[in-house]
């Protein structure tokens, strides 16, 4: 990013909001990969959209990023400005059975305040770690759940910094995708449209899904939990189990013993350690099932 870009940022953010040659990894459930050129906090839709126009019209890269739990940032790091969402694009209202959720907040903080309001429909969400932005442009789901069948319009803002809301129909949500996975728009916030329920039994059902995770996930180590998508009548766990590759390693990187469909830092991995696993695991998958696993996870930088 050059030094106009960096200077434009500094007219509109805090000194403390502004980080040069800030290392990625601090960022990431898996804990690795290089810098980023520069990270930029935004606390308000104003300064989203100075930034976004800004580099609209400047051509300059720029990421955003969430709570960085399905991303893989290379060793090299970034160029690029990667913009983050500050406490103040995190906050969480609630209106009856509506939930009112800006995009930085946590889906398992949302996922709490919603059963401590007595509402029950996010229990699904309870232990998935991301943000709220990256669950809806994803779809994010789990134990038959997926943000899908909660939401009732969200708040987006495109390239150019103008707003809009776009309800669930026109968010085009599918397995693990959204109309703003192929749009140039950020998600600022959504409405959730959730139902009374009994609390007791809402925090029952999440501790419930939270004991599961525990049995069945490697959640002592850095993951980016399910590392490829679910094939159509097939588990991508499964099938990388049955290709003989649990346990799996790749210098610090590892198959998951406890849940295949996992690659786990055990510790002193790199980006590409964890790139050239998946890459082995697709083509021993494809060679022995003829099936061609699709990555779940955003890869950020040059490989």
């Amino acid at each position: 990013m050059n030094q106009a870009m960096k200077d434009y940022a500094a007219s509109i953010l805090p000194p403390e909001d502004i980080k040069l040659r800030e290392p990625l990894h601090k960022y990431t459930s898996f804990r690795t990969g290089g810098e980023a050129d520069c990270l930029l906090v935004v606390n308000d839709a104003e300064q989203l959209g100075k930034l976004l126009r800004y580099m609209t019209i400047t051509g300059n890269e720029y990421f955003l990023l969430g709570n960085g739990t399905n991303l893989l940032v290379s060793d090299r790091g970034y160029d690029g400005a990667v913009i983050k969402f500050g406490p103040g694009m995190s906050r969480i209202h609630v209106e009856g059975e509506r939930v009112y959720v800006q995009a930085g907040a946590l889906l398992s903080q949302t996922a709490k305040r919603a059963m401590e309001e007595g509402l029950t429909g996010m229990e699904f969400a309870s232990g998935i770690p991301g943000s709220v932005g990256g669950g809806l442009v994803m779809n994010a789901g789990a134990y038959g759940g997926e943000m899908s069948q909660i939401v009732e319009s969200v708040t987006v803002m495109n390239e150019n910094g103008e707003i809009m809301e776009l309800d669930c129909d026109t968010m085009e949500f599918g397995y693990r995708t959204s109309v703003i996975k192929n749009r140039s728009f950020v998600v600022l916030e959504a409405a959730l449209r959730l139902k009374h329920g009994e609390k007791e039994s809402i925090q029952a059902k999440m501790e419930e899904f939270a004991a599961k995770r525990k049995a069945k996930q490697p959640l002592e180590y850095p993951s980016a939990g399910s590392i490829f998508k679910r094939p159509e009548g097939n588990f991508a766990g499964k099938l990388i189990m049955d290709s003989g590759m649990r346990g799996y390693r790749v210098g610090g990187a590892q198959v998951s013993e406890k849940h295949c469909g996992f690659i786990i830092n055990t510790g002193r991995a790199t980006s590409e350690d964890i790139a050239e696993l998946m890459a082995e695991i697709q083509d021993r998958v494809k060679e022995r099932f003829r099936i061609t696993l699709e990555p779940e996870i955003v890869r950020l930088g040059q490989f």
